[in-house]
């Protein structure tokens, strides 16, 4: 090859790449922990104050004790919950979001009253662009 077919061509200097303007900007990682259910479930039930496990056990139906654990340990590690453990017998634990997980779950709660606000019309456009492509709206 070149050295011509390796250089940035004029028109490539100074253009950024990736979706936020340049190729590290955190979006896969945002993504990759919003996109487990579990997760954006746990921070609603945070977001409206401290829990302890039981409590967040019984808010969120159908996770497992151990989906919980994993769940808020990598909530934590992330630093959008913080987890307090009191010495007592049996011990009691408690959480909280952070300033940055209560940021977090705004965002969660607008993306969630944007998809109440167009759910109908999106299933609209998937109907009409299905019918226009012969296509069972239940495909």
């Amino acid at each position: 090859m070149s050295v011509a077919h390796t250089e940035v061509t004029p028109q490539d200097k100074g253009q950024l790449t990736g979706p936020c303007g340049d190729d590290d900007c955190g979006i896969r990682d945002v993504l990759d922990r919003i996109g487990d259910k579990w997760t954006v479930l746990v921070l609603v039930e945070l977001s409206k104050g401290v829990r302890r496990f039981r409590e967040l056990h019984r808010a969120v139906p159908g996770i497992s004790q151990r989906m919980l654990t994993l769940t808020t340990r990598r909530l934590c590690r992330d630093g959008l919950v913080e987890r307090t453990a009191y010495p007592t017998i049996p011990p009691q634990v408690e959480y909280r979001l952070t300033p940055m997980g209560r940021s977090l779950a705004e965002a969660v709660r607008r993306l969630a009253d944007w998809s109440r606000e167009h759910k109908d019309a999106m299933d609209d456009a998937r109907a009409r662009w299905d019918a226009g492509h012969g296509l069972d709206s239940e495909d």
